[in-house]
Order: structure tokens, then C-alpha cells, then sequence
């Protein structure tokens, strides 16, 4: 990545990770998808060969070793998980075994497919539990933005059997059309979402973080914006560009929104200028009954970020309901 602020902040992420009881893995979850993903150092994978097989799967079925209940936690759009669940994991690691993939065409997950539906994600990260031995389920699952998407239909493909919990983060699940054109009109006339999600340039970037935090960076210089592009954003552009036009979400003919049988905790920020807040309490009327919404104050689309104790607050009183005495 050469030298700069920006490997700094990376490898304090990563060290963030590690200090939590983490590792990083690579996964061949089937014959042509390969996933990166962070586990707890409860999960041996020494003799890991072909995990999909049958006799691995048996002999390494993680439910029943676990000490603590599997949660996992998937990104959004952007830096890899490490920089956006940086804030959590040490909090949810003393509660969870911690399972964060990265997503296929993030970091260094790799597919052959030419799939490239959130949809996929999904079917790609239960391939990954299931790899992995989890055949109980998880605990709960944790999805930010594009990583909501994902969680949802993870949620809905693997039922409420195997995915305890679900917890939807600035992630706007009911969107439309209408929704994407009033966001170009909102960052100030971009081409369209995916220039904005998937910025090349300094001006579009510059307009993504005004619009992804409540309090940006006041000063924002194009040589740290340069950085930041090409340390961040580069890598498998053209693919994440097929995932965002890939995305079902919004798509009358392939997506509609059923509710949960799940619990379901909605997350989401003030003044999110991704989703506008409006968007959270449609949501939470369409995911029906089991759901229930949390606002953040003062925050943007990255309340995980901006207020990371607030965050985390709400999640484990979800998730398990914890005193503030316990973060």
C-alpha cells in the first residue's frame, strides 16, 4: 500500500481484529468461491483441506465446541470489514465467537461465478457456516448498508432455525428508484449511485463522506483523498461495480420485502445522508411486528463509527441485554 497515513490506519484496524482473538482465513467454500474472513481462535482450521466435504463437516461441527454463540457481522460497501466493525469487535468478542467475512470482490475474497446479487453474498456466506461447521445456525446476524442487504437475505434463505437474531444497520431495505435519484440530487448531481458508492474521483469522494457522516472532516485535502482512493477503492473496481448494478434490492421484478420471522433490531443514523431516516421507519413497518427501530443521535450512516458506544449499547441490549457497565 507504500507509505502514508492510510497503511497506518490499517494496521491499526487489523490490530484491532488480533486484539479481540482473531485471525484471518481463507475458505474455498465451493469449487469456485474463495472467502477471506476473520475467526475466533476457537475454531482450529489446522487440518482444514476441503471444508465442504462431508467428513469435514462432521468432524468439525462448531456448535458443539463453541463456548460462546457465533455471531456474524457483514460490511457494507467501501474499506474491507476490518475498517467498519473496528469499533465493535472487542466489545462483541467477549460475548460472541466472532465470524466477519469479507464479502467476494472485498479484500480478498474471490469468485468464478458470474453471479453478482446481494442474494449471492448470501448464498456465499451460508456455504461459509456451513464450511465451518456451524450446522446449529449462528446466534445472530449484524449488516451494515450494502451488508444489510445481505444479512436479510441470509436471514431468509437459512430461517429462523439457524439465524437467531438480525440486526439491519443504515440499510434501506425498501428503496426504490425515486430513492436513487433523489440521492444523485442530494450529493450534488453525481452521474449516478454507483459513482458515488464507487468513487474514482476526489470530488466524488469528498461528497460520499459529507454524506456518510454527520460530522465529516472539515478539511480534506486532495492528496489524502488521492490516498484514500487508492488505497481503499481501487482494487476489483470493475467487479464492485457489477455488484452495485447487481444489487435486486429496489428491483420491483426480482426483490420484494417480506417480514421476518426473526427478531429484528433496525439501527440507524439521525442524519443518515445515504438513507434518509424517514426510510427506517418504512422499514420497520414493512419488516412488520418482531422489529424494532433505534435512532442514533447525532450520527450519519456509520453510527458504528461515529458513536461507537452508543452502537454497541443498542446492539448487546438487543442481542442479549447487557448494563451500560458491561460494554
Amino acid at each position: 500500500m507504500g507509505f502514508g497515513i492510510i497503511p497506518l490506519l490499517d494496521a491499526l484496524t487489523r490490530r484491532a481484529f488480533l486484539s479481540a482473538g482473531l485471525r484471518s482465513e481463507s475458505i474455498d467454500v465451493d469449487s469456485d468461491t474463495t472467502i477471506r474472513c476473520w475467526l475466533p481462535q476457537s475454531l482450529p482450521l489446522s487440518d482444514l483441506q476441503y471444508p465442504n466435504s462431508e467428513a469435514y463437516s462432521t468432524k468439525h461441527n462448531c456448535n458443539e465446541h463453541n463456548t460462546k454463540p457465533p455471531l456474524v457481522l457483514i460490511h457494507g460497501f467501501g474499506p474491507v470489514a476490518t475498517w467498519q466493525w473496528r469499533a465493535q469487535v472487542r466489545v462483541l468478542a467477549r460475548q460472541f465467537d466472532l465470524i466477519v467475512p469479507e464479502l467476494v470482490f472485498f479484500g480478498k475474497s474471490t469468485t468464478r461465478s458470474a453471479e453478482r446479487s446481494e442474494k449471492f453474498q448470501a448464498t456465499v456466506v451460508a456455504k461459509l457456516l456451513t464450511a465451518l461447521g456451524l450446522h446449529g445456525g449462528v446466534f445472530g446476524v449484524v449488516g451494515t448498508s450494502y451488508g444489510g442487504f445481505v444479512a436479510y437475505h441470509l436471514a431468509r434463505m437459512m430461517g429462523e432455525k439457524r439465524i437467531g437474531k438480525v440486526v439491519i444497520a443504515s440499510s434501506d431495505l425498501g428503496k426504490g428508484e425515486e430513492d436513487d435519484q433523489t440521492l444523485r440530487e442530494r450529493a450534488g448531481g453525481v452521474e449516478s449511485v454507483e459513482d458515488l458508492m464507487l468513487p474514482r474521483t476526489t470530488d466524488n469522494l469528498r461528497k460520499l463522506i459529507r454524506l456518510a457522516f454527520r460530522r465529516p472532516p472539515p478539511f480534506m485535502p486532495d492528496f489524502v483523498l488521492r490516498e484514500v482512493l487508492r488505497s481503499l477503492y481501487k482494487d476489483n473496481m470493475d467487479q464492485k461495480m457489477e455488484l452495485i448494478k447487481g444489487v435486486t434490492v429496489g428491483n420491483k421484478d426480482l426483490f420484494k420485502l417480506y417480514p421476518l420471522p426473526q427478531d429484528v433490531l433496525i439501527i440507524w443514523g439521525e442524519y443518515d445522508g445515504i438513507f434518509s431516516l424517514d426510510k427506517a421507519f418504512d422499514l420497520k413497518e414493512k419488516l412488520g411486528d418482531n422489529a424494532k427501530l433505534e435512532v442514533l443521535k447525532n450520527t450519519g450512516h456509520m453510527p458504528q463509527f461515529e458513536d461507537p458506544d452508543g452502537f454497541n449499547k443498542v446492539l448487546l441490549n438487543f442481542l442479549i441485554g447487557v448494563s451500560k457497565s458491561a460494554l
